[in-house]
């Protein structure tokens, strides 16, 4: 029996905190999928800045209380805001959609504490746009003891069996995102039990080079690396920082706030670039090769999605980082697959997951106790 196919509407905005994806989507929630549409939208900038100003005063989870009223105001607005947008999707595609995956804004997560926190009313959005919307992604997954993040390598796997099939390529694959963090996905097998799926937060991705270059320029990111390239790497600083930070234990989640970007606070704009790209990029080759040691299993198969893709500069440097020379990372729109867009597509895949009582994170994806079925379910019309 066919299984149904449901038309669900992804909702991603990063770290970055710069806009939202929106992806919109067909699948049964297992191994169909048609991506029909994708969008970005900058955030308006003022919001941009009350969201960065409220991420930089939360420093803990009693900053939560502290800030709620500040919290809920621009809950509703950024709720608002993407109201708006799905409205203007909604009139561009003509689809009639059955499910909303909406993410919200990160502005806290602690594994440890078992919060994450997004700003994104889930029953007000329901209530505007007459659907069923499904947020709080993470809060099933922290409490059954596991890390709430990574949450794509269900998704991840589903790309990897169509790549597999359309383009004969075989198993195991590696597939890298490089966002604000950089996570890593491997998918050794296409089974179904999905015991073969593993994945980790493996060191900084885009974030130290952002907040730099947003620290000492107008700029919001360095731009294909150009600043990074046209600096000069500090060496003494840069060796000090890869002797002072290392990762050895990948089962944690990572955020932003476990990284700073003090060490090259005397540096020039280039230089400073030059040199945190050069670190994120050590970190992220030792982390895809630390994982690949782990399982014995080395992916010469590595998809690179995400942001961080776009940097010619980091991604040269990744690769020059590793140290098994026929490792390289490849560029996933290679194989038809949009890299802007893999995450808002995962959040409308996860949505009719939830939808059907299917589980989205697993054991060896964020350490959860068992598989989990995550997400809440919002119907407010």
């Amino acid at each position: 029996m066919k299984k149904k196919v449901f038309i669900a509407l992804g909702l991603m905005s990063g770290t970055s905190m710069d806009g939202v994806d929106m992806s919109l989507i067909s699948s049964d929630g297992f191994n169909e999928f048609t991506s029909i549409l994708n969008k970005y939208h900058k955030f308006d900038p003022e919001l941009q800045n009350k969201l960065m100003d409220l991420r930089y005063k939360i420093k803990s989870s009693g900053d939560l209380k502290k800030y709620s009223s500040e919290i809920n105001i621009l809950e509703r607005e950024i709720t608002l805001f993407h109201h708006k947008l799905i409205n203007k999707v909604l009139s561009e595609s003509n689809q009639k959609i059955d499910l909303i995956g909406f993410h919200g804004q990160t502005i806290f997560h602690n594994s440890e504490e078992k919060i994450s926190k997004q700003l994104g009313d889930g029953r007000l959005l329901s209530q505007l746009t007459k659907k069923l919307v499904i947020n709080n992604f993470r809060e099933e997954d922290l409490k059954k003891d596991g890390q709430g993040a990574p949450l794509t390598p269900i998704f991840h796997k589903l790309i990897s069996n169509i790549i597999n099939i359309k383009f004969d390529i075989s198993f195991p694959f590696n597939i890298i995102n490089i966002g604000g963090i950089t996570n890593i996905t491997q998918v050794l097998d296409n089974y179904s039990n999905n015991i073969n799926l593993y994945a980790y937060d493996i060191a900084p991705g885009n974030c130290l080079i952002d907040e730099w270059v947003r620290k000492k320029s107008k700029k919001k990111f360095d731009e294909d690396g150009s600043l990074a390239k046209s600096g000069k790497v500090n060496d003494l600083l840069y060796n000090q920082a890869i002797d002072n930070f290392y990762i050895n234990n990948y089962e944690k989640s990572l955020d932003i706030k476990d990284f700073d970007i003090s060490f090259v606070r005397g540096l020039s704009l280039e230089d400073g670039c030059a040199t945190l790209t050069k670190f994120s990029a050590h970190l992220i080759a030792k982390g895809i090769e630390d994982i690949n040691n782990q399982r014995k299993k080395s992916s010469l198969i590595n998809l690179v999605c995400g942001g961080g893709r776009k940097n010619n500069f980091l991604i040269q440097q990744i690769n020059e980082n590793f140290k098994n020379k026929y490792l390289k990372l490849e560029n996933i729109d290679y194989y038809g697959f949009d890299g802007d867009f893999i995450e808002s597509q995962a959040f409308g895949y996860l949505s009719i997951r939830t939808y059907l009582n299917l589980p989205i994170s697993f054991p060896n994806t964020t350490r959860c106790k068992s598989e989990t079925i995550g997400g809440i379910i919002n119907k407010n019309f």
